[in-house]
């Protein structure tokens, strides 16, 4: 799995790439760790490469949902395949995270806090 994070001045990017699973679930949130650093004010996961995400790597998303909400920003996944879809929609934490289809829509919609 290759992590990257960038900034488009709007957002922090990361992207997750193949597998999020307990192999690497660690080093993936580490690098939420440093993008959800508390001057940023949003954050865009990038799922579009990502075909398989394990409990671990819900549970590390989840972790930067908190730390984001506490420091008053916002995160959002964008470009999921219909199986790491499917995984949001079955654990219901597509209730409790912002999901768009595409990085524009993702980066539009938590820029303007919507």
């Amino acid at each position: 799995m290759a992590i990257d994070a960038l900034s488009d001045g709007t957002a922090v990017l990361v992207l997750a790439e193949q597998r999020l699973d307990s192999a690497n679930a660690a080093d993936f949130n580490q690098e939420l760790e440093s993008a959800t650093e508390s001057s940023v004010r949003a954050v865009v996961i990038d799922m579009e490469t990502l075909n398989y995400i394990s409990s671990a790597g819900l549970r590390a998303i989840m972790q930067a949902v908190r730390r984001m909400q506490q420091q008053g920003g916002s995160l959002a996944l964008c470009s999921l395949s219909s199986d790491v879809r499917a995984v949001f929609e079955t654990s219901g934490f597509d209730q409790l995270i912002e999901i768009h289809p595409s990085r524009a829509e993702a980066v539009a919609a938590i820029a303007t806090g919507n």
